[in-house]
């Protein structure tokens, strides 16, 4: 099972609470996805993370934007984030985020998701604890492939 818990929120329309994506020249700030929890920073999925590479240590929450369930390039965002970058604070998924996202939200770094308004938690819970064993191959939570945490573990 990841090491990383889903906070799951819902959003009364599914989206944003109608706060513009934000791209790289913008000033820090705080800006709300869901109306209860804001995040420093939104991200929008066409632009690089290199960008804003020189600011992460002043966010201690990033807003990555699925603005279709079928786009993936948030995924791509967030496991830079995580691997490349060691960003330690909260990624959250937002916009178009559907229940069986989850296993792969969580996989690639995200902890947090602002889910579809017709999504259900029951169903996000119960596909996060599909394997809960974990995966074969690394990730952005555990990056050594399973054959690897087990030699390591019986070394």
């Amino acid at each position: 099972m990841p090491n990383i818990q889903l906070r799951l929120r819902s959003t009364a329309d599914g989206r944003s609470d109608g706060t513009k994506t934000r791209s790289t020249k913008s000033g820090p700030g705080r800006c709300s996805i869901d109306a209860a929890t804001p995040v420093d920073f939104v991200l929008a999925n066409d632009v690089d993370v290199e960008s804003i590479e020189g600011d992460l240590d002043r966010y201690a929450s990033i807003a990555l934007v699925f603005p279709k369930w079928t786009d993936g390039r948030a995924y791509s965002q967030a496991r830079l984030l995580r691997s490349r970058f060691q960003f330690k604070g909260e990624i959250r998924a937002t916009g178009e985020v559907l229940a069986d996202m989850m296993p792969l939200l969580a996989r690639t770094g995200f902890d947090a998701a602002a889910m579809r308004a017709d999504q259900s938690r029951e169903v996000a819970e119960r596909a996060l604890a599909f394997f809960a064993d974990g995966h074969y191959q690394g990730d952005a939570i555990e990056p050594l492939p399973r054959f690897r945490r087990e030699a390591k573990a019986s070394a």
